[in-house]
C-alpha cells in the first residue's frame, strides 16, 4: 500500500452543549461518549455562560448544541447576541417546540442546523457531524416564506413603537410624547416582547437592527 494510499485519521468534533435541563445535558453527554466522531468538551445551563466563554475563549469547539429554552434566555436571543458580538460559532439548535416559527426564526438568524427533541438521536448527530464538517442541515422550509418574520406581523403603530426604542427613549419619553402613562407604556412593550418572541427591550432593539441589515 502507497502513503498516498493510507487515510488520515479525522479529529472527533468538539460538542459544546447548552441546555436548561441538566437532565437533558447528561443524556446527550452519554451519547456523545459512545460516538467516535465527537468529543464532548462541556455542557452549560445559559446563553451567559456561553457567552462569557466565548468572551474568555475559555472553551474551544467546534459544534454547540443549544436547547430553544436556557436558563436566561431562548436561543434565537442567544443567536442575535452572537451575532451582535460577531461570533461565528456553528450551532445546531435542540428544539421541543414543533412551532415552524421557530424553525423559521433560528434559520434567518444563522443557525446550521436544527432538529426536534422527539427526533431519533441519530438524526440530532448525523446533523452535528454535517454542520460540524461545514454544512447547513435544517429540517424542510418552504423557503419563499422565509421571511415572514414576527417584524412582518406587527402592525404600523407597533413598529413605530419599536423603532424609538431603537433610537433609546425611556419609558417615561414614549408616554410623554404620545400623550399615554407609563403603565401603558408598560403593557404595549409586554404586548410587543411576546409578538417577537423576546423577553426584554435589548432582545427586541437587536431583533430590529438584525431584521434591518437584511
Amino acid at each position: 500500500m502507497h502513503g498516498g494510499d493510507v487515510k488520515k485519521p479525522t479529529r472527533p468534533k468538539r460538542i459544546l452543549i447548552a441546555e436548561r435541563n441538566q437532565l437533558v445535558i447528561s443524556a446527550l453527554r452519554d451519547i456523545v461518549s459512545r460516538d467516535e466522531r465527537f468529543d464532548f468538551i462541556a455542557g452549560i445551563q445559559s446563553g451567559a455562560a456561553l457567552l462569557k466563554a466565548l468572551e474568555e475563549m475559555q472553551t474551544t469547539f467546534d459544534v454547540a448544541i443549544l436547547g430553544w429554552k436556557l436558563s436566561d434566555m431562548n436561543a434565537g436571543e442567544l443567536l442575535i447576541e452572537l451575532r451582535r458580538r460577531q461570533f461565528a460559532t456553528p450551532v445546531v439548535i435542540f428544539s421541543n417546540d414543533h412551532d415552524m416559527r421557530i424553525l423559521k426564526q433560528c434559520v434567518r438568524l444563522g443557525a446550521h442546523g436544527f432538529c426536534y427533541q422527539f427526533d431519533d438521536p441519530g438524526i440530532l448527530f448525523d446533523t452535528v457531524d454535517a454542520v460540524g464538517n461545514g454544512r447547513i442541515c435544517v429540517p424542510f422550509i418552504d423557503v419563499s416564506k422565509i421571511n415572514e418574520t414576527p417584524l412582518s406581523r406587527l402592525t404600523t403603530r407597533e413598529r413605530e413603537l419599536l423603532g424609538v426604542l431603537a433610537n433609546g427613549w425611556t419609558n417615561q419619553q414614549i408616554a410623554t410624547k404620545t400623550g399615554i402613562s407609563e403603565n401603558t407604556v408598560k403593557y404595549h412593550l409586554r404586548n410587543l416582547y411576546d409578538k417577537l418572541q423576546v423577553s426584554n427591550r435589548a432582545m427586541a432593539v437587536a431583533l430590529f437592527l438584525t431584521d434591518k441589515e437584511h
